[in-house]
């Protein structure tokens, strides 16, 4: 008799390591990208060449080359390996990193970010990590992956300023090569070997659902508020250590700005998160996020040149920054049907390096040209468009994803096991996928009742 997944184990040792592993992998490539991003325009006078517009490119840059190959390495990874993909998007980033580090001309920098980008190795660590899981223990490991990114850009934009003042700008991305050098090595020798690798509709693109996802009017909204919000983050952050610099403050000292700002946001979201997840919220806390954005960006415009309102402004819009960050994959999460999970956070984090290339492109050339003010009138711009797109968005579904094994189920026919699987309590939606022996189920947690879905899988059990 074949054994049915126990729905409501924990995480087994092995899935624990996979987990842990893959989440450092993650961290230590993307606190690299981060730590640049509060210091670069800080030291343009270093870099022969440089300009407003070369420096904003620099900054953004890997987020067009990421675009453009994040997808085509989870595909590829399909057909190559993932741990092989993944160590030469690592040997790509290394690269970029070291001929940054090498370089005195903004355009040996902007290879070297290039470069960095290229090693566009997210999608395959998602896939990875989905080959290495249980079905029903994926959302923990991606909810790991999610929290680590989080982390290492809080760290890294503290650790950011004070290597930079301590050993240079160049010392950053020699740092950046060897934490990459870090991540093969966990690649290597610490990530398990999957036992077999296929396609995780939850977890990874898959090309034949491109149509659909963009099609979807609700997923597209929140496709375009990721490609804002990273956009105003990479236009904002040419100004804001600038601007910092010319009230007097030390560049030394610009960790004692970021960090009490960023610790301070984050425990005011808090609250907020579980407002807009525990009680239902949702739509208000996201519309309110972004008025943040948009206030934030008016007091900029006013108290760009004083010490303490750039302090208060720069606290706002990480309040709404983070909150932002932590409630749109949770309603991409809600939206996308639960088969075409992965195509969806495809194309918005194809969406989101979008927005982080055009930012900073366009925060470079505006300053270059006009000025800080005119930076941050493009970003009330942004922010402005993007509430009243946001205003149409339709309520959210308050449900879950979980994926459950149909392995060891008897061979019932698939309008069968769908109907059996929405008559358990909590479950509203399933999709039943025969041919790879998964459910993907949107269920209330709330009112789920885990017992009686064990009972229809154990009940159909094959022999």
């Amino acid at each position: 008799m074949a054994v049915i997944q126990d729905i409501s184990s924990p995480l087994t040792p092995f899935e624990r390591r996979a987990s842990i592993s893959l989440a450092s992998i993650y961290a230590l490539r993307m606190f690299g990208l981060f730590m640049i991003l509060p210091v670069l325009a800080l030291f343009s006078d270093s870099f022969e060449g440089s300009t407003p517009l070369l420096i904003g490119l620099a900054m953004s840059i890997y987020g067009l080359t990421q675009a453009l190959f994040q997808i085509p390495f989870g595909l590829l990874s399909d057909r190559f390996g993932r741990k092989k993909m993944i160590v030469i998007g690592l040997v790509l980033f290394i690269a970029g990193s070291v001929v940054a580090a090498l370089s005195t001309t903004i355009y040996g920098v902007l290879l070297g970010r290039a470069l960095q980008g290229c090693g566009a190795i997210a999608a395959v660590v998602m896939a990875l990590a989905a080959d290495l899981t249980q079905e029903v223990h994926r959302t923990k490991t991606m909810a790991m992956i999610g929290a680590s990114i989080g982390l290492s850009f809080a760290v890294a934009m503290v650790a950011g300023p004070i290597l930079a003042d301590f050993a240079g700008i160049q010392a950053i991305f020699w740092l950046t090569a060897i934490l990459a050098v870090i991540a093969l090595l966990l690649v290597l020798y610490v990530v398990p070997n999957p036992l077999e690798s296929k396609v995780h509709p939850d977890a990874e693109a898959v090309p034949s659902q491109f149509k659909d996802v963009l099609l979807n009017s609700d997923l597209l909204r929140l496709d375009f508020g990721i490609f804002i919000l990273h956009l105003v983050l990479m236009a904002s952050f040419i100004i804001i250590p600038l601007q910092l610099r010319a009230t007097g403050l030390a560049q030394n000292l610009h960790w004692q700005v970021y960090l009490p700002v960023l610790v301070g946001s984050m425990a005011i979201v808090i609250p907020f998160v579980i407002l807009a997840e525990k009680k239902h919220k949702m739509k208000s806390v996201f519309l309110g996020a972004i008025t943040a954005l948009f206030l934030a960006f008016i007091g900029f415009v006013f108290f760009h040149e004083n010490l303490t309102g750039i302090i208060v402004f720069l606290g706002l819009f990480f309040c709404g920054f983070n909150l932002l960050e932590a409630t749109l994959p949770s309603l991409i999460s809600k939206t996308a049907p639960g088969d075409m999970k992965g195509t969806a956070m495809g194309v918005y984090s194809t969406s989101q390096f979008l927005g982080a290339f055009i930012g900073g492109t366009l925060g470079g050339w505006c300053y270059g040209q006009w000025g800080a003010v005119s930076v941050f009138v493009v970003c009330i711009v942004a922010t402005a468009l993007w509430l009243v797109v946001a205003i149409k968005m339709r309520t959210p579904r308050y449900l879950a994803n979980l994926i459950v094994s149909l392995e060891g189920v008897s061979a019932l026919e698939q309008i069968e096991l769908t109907e059996g699987l929405v008559t358990v309590t909590g479950v509203a939606e399933a999709r039943v996928h025969l041919q790879d022996k998964v459910a993907y189920l949107k269920v209330n947690n709330a009112t789920l009742d885990r017992k009686a879905l064990q009972d229809f899988l154990t009940g159909n059990q094959s022999v």
